[in-house]
């Protein structure tokens, strides 16, 4: 089970699990997010990555709000990039990979599938709390402790974390190393009526980075990259 976005990252856990030998099912959210593109990003991914299912669920945070990525709240531009980490900015959809967790946690039961895998990253991140190793592992104990499968010794949830302690320049050459196509993926929070990427939110700043580093020519269309 592959919690698949269609960023850098969430791509890149895909092509590792498959590599590794998984029997892949992916899980995309509709979470009425502004940069909704990416929805399509996750479905080019999955395709070529040949997962055996793809489930899109429609889950209506907009309702609840209280991040720039689901309400008319502003998206930030232009950070420090040695800024980035040092606060919890306004793009942090509140509890987000602790809905997107139980969802797979859910569904994993159901297929009965043992392994987890979220791109979540604690290097080259924006500071979102849900993407600390501490929280991966409260949950991982918390999904075994709260499931019919589990607790009756059927099933052991695994959560996989494979980019955790990489770089997004190192994540980048995993990927390539792996024959991944990221002209396929988005990582835009506030793309424009056609798609293209602003170049200047927290998310395209990281991802220009990490191309950067790697030494790759970034494949992403920028209206504004300023």
């Amino acid at each position: 089970m592959v919690l698949l976005s269609g960023g850098i990252d969430s791509a890149t856990c895909l092509a590792i699990a498959k590599v590794d030998g998984y029997h892949l099912n992916a899980l995309t959210f509709h979470y009425h997010q502004r940069h909704a593109v990416e929805i399509e990003a996750a479905k080019r991914v999955a395709r070529a990555a040949g997962v055996a299912r793809h489930m899109v669920l429609d889950l209506p945070l907009g309702q609840i709000g209280g991040s720039a990525l689901t309400s008319d709240m502003e998206v930030p531009k232009d950070a420090k990039l040695e800024s980035l980490g040092n606060r919890i900015p306004v793009t942090y959809v509140p509890a987000r990979n602790t809905i997107f967790l139980s969802f797979a946690m859910a569904w994993a039961e159901v297929l009965g599938a043992a392994d987890i895998f979220i791109g979540v990253n604690a290097l080259d991140y924006s500071g979102y709390p849900d993407c600390r190793p501490e929280y991966i592992e409260a949950f991982e104990k918390t999904a075994n402790l709260g499931t019919k499968k589990t607790v009756e010794g059927e099933l052991m949830i695994r959560i996989h974390t494979p980019l955790i302690t990489l770089t997004k320049a190192q994540i980048i050459r995993r990927g390539v190393e792996l024959g991944l196509d990221y002209s396929v993926t988005h990582s835009c929070y506030d793309p424009d009526p056609a798609g293209r990427a602003c170049g200047r939110c927290d998310s395209c700043l990281l991802r220009r980075k990490g191309f950067l580093e790697a030494g790759v020519p970034d494949p992403t269309s920028y209206y504004d990259s300023r």
